[in-house]
């Protein structure tokens, strides 16, 4: 890994020890629904005692919880039979209990903040071409491989039947995802993946201040070589707003090289922080993890290119906001 010049941080000094402290603003009090465990409830695990107390099935509860989404006096726990205890606060950000509950009727999700119910949203498109599309992947839904991916919805909506996906986002990362209209354009499209010419370009929200202007990232994942630059464009003393350019695309490149070097992807439940001192992480319901550009050359046309912007979404302008760094396009 390539270090910057800079002055020596402590080596053993945690993520969560550099400045993430109680909120300027206690916003995401609002966004964060909190059950408190009486005694009646201390016998019950986890997965039961939010069954009950969000009126969901334990399968939906279970859902929530595999997702780490549910937070323990302030600790992420992802153990279904988790023993709660009395007095315990149990923390849950409230656009996931919507989530969960909406398809059922549930009035739970009725009783929440209209600002916290996250509006549905068909998946736009950014480009279209005789052989290519680029879309605008929401949050909560995956690339493919799944009965409601992105490539169904589009197969439906532009009446393309072999619509397939080139590569993949994150399940909750958003933004530009590119698709070939057929079998030939998709492995012009892999072949040009794989030559390294496409520029993609992620917008990320870490805990955190960022102490660099910019800084390379390389070490290698899954025993390849993986390379990610990073760039500061705001920052907090709280969180930092990132740009991150990726040279190879290894999975989960961005959110496993962040949390290497310290800087963890706000709202990541697998690769960030498991512990919440500062209570407004605990808000973010999913990953900030943006995918905002797409740049490479038309594989099926000499001399052509496709290239694709996607805005940062309404979740991740209320993020950069929640941790005092503004509005942002």
């Amino acid at each position: 890994m390539r270090q910057p010049p800079r002055k020596p941080r402590p080596a053993a000094r945690p993520p969560a020890s550099r400045g993430l402290a109680a909120p300027r603003a206690p916003r995401y009090a609002a966004n964060v629904e909190t059950l408190l465990v009486n005694k009646a409830d201390a016998a019950k695990p986890l997965q039961d005692f939010l069954a009950a107390r969000l009126g969901l099935s334990r399968r939906a509860a279970k859902a929530i919880i595999d997702g780490r989404s549910v937070w323990v006096n302030r600790r992420c726990v992802w153990i279904a039979h988790h023993a709660l205890k009395t007095g315990d606060a149990v923390e849950i950000p409230r656009a996931v209990i919507s989530a969960a509950t909406r398809q059922k009727g549930s009035n739970v999700a009725q009783k929440l903040p209209a600002e916290s119910v996250p509006e549905r949203r068909h998946v736009r498109v950014l480009v279209d071409t005789e052989f290519y599309v680029v879309a605008d992947k929401p949050a909560g839904i995956v690339s493919c491989s799944d009965p409601n991916r992105v490539e169904t919805s589009l197969r439906t909506r532009l009446h393309e039947p072999t619509l397939q996906a080139v590569h993949r986002l994150d399940r909750d990362t958003t933004g530009c995802l590119l698709f070939a209209k057929n079998y030939q354009a998709y492995l012009a499209a892999v072949e040009v993946f794989k030559t390294h010419r496409v520029a993609k370009t992620y917008y990320a929200i870490v805990a955190g201040r960022f102490e660099h202007a910019h800084f390379t990232v390389d070490a290698p994942l899954d025993g390849e070589r993986a390379l990610s630059h990073v760039s500061r464009e705001a920052a907090s003393p709280d969180a930092s707003f990132l740009r991150v350019r990726i040279e190879t695309g290894r999975t989960n490149q961005i959110r496993r090289h962040l949390a290497g070097i310290r800087y963890p992807v706000v709202g990541d439940r697998t690769f960030g922080l498991k512990s919440a001192r500062d209570p407004r992480l605990m808000a973010v319901p999913r990953q900030m993890l943006h995918a905002a550009s797409l740049t490479l050359p038309d594989p099926m046309v000499k001399g052509g290119e496709i290239k694709a912007h996607s805005p940062l979404p309404a979740d991740f302008r209320s993020t950069l906001k929640l941790f005092g760094m503004g509005k942002r396009p």
